[in-house]
């Protein structure tokens, strides 16, 4: 992967952009969801889309979140449904985007709110 799984608690984690392959290693780790921050072609089609990130993961019984926001960290009501997915969605969960930071700002804003995080 292009960067590290930083864990933020027990059963929550954010990355950098991944690819189909390291999905293996994803789950060797224990993860059972994974969550995309990052629209598609973000900085030109080199990126893996969501879609096939979503195929990959599935077929590894992966549940798969796509959540696209904005690098600034989105708005009010992205912070809203990320709360959602992270209370509906398996544990322990990986959110990743380009390196990781509109997830962290995504999950803390969701926290602000007083929605509840995986911990």
């Amino acid at each position: 992967m292009n960067h590290p799984v930083r864990w933020l608690t027990e059963k929550l984690a954010i990355a950098g952009q991944i690819a189909p392959e390291h999905l293996n290693t994803i789950a060797e780790m224990g993860f059972k969801t994974v969550i995309c921050n990052r629209p598609d072609n973000e900085y030109g089609p080199g990126q893996p889309s969501a879609d096939t990130i979503r195929e990959r993961a599935e077929q590894l019984g992966l549940a798969f979140a796509h959540l696209p926001v904005s690098g600034d960290g989105g708005t009010a009501r992205d912070a809203q449904e990320m709360g959602r997915l992270l209370s509906d969605l398996p544990a322990p969960i990986l959110a990743y985007c380009y390196s990781g930071g509109r997830c962290m700002a995504l999950i803390g804003n969701a926290a602000r709110m007083g929605l509840p995080i995986p911990s």
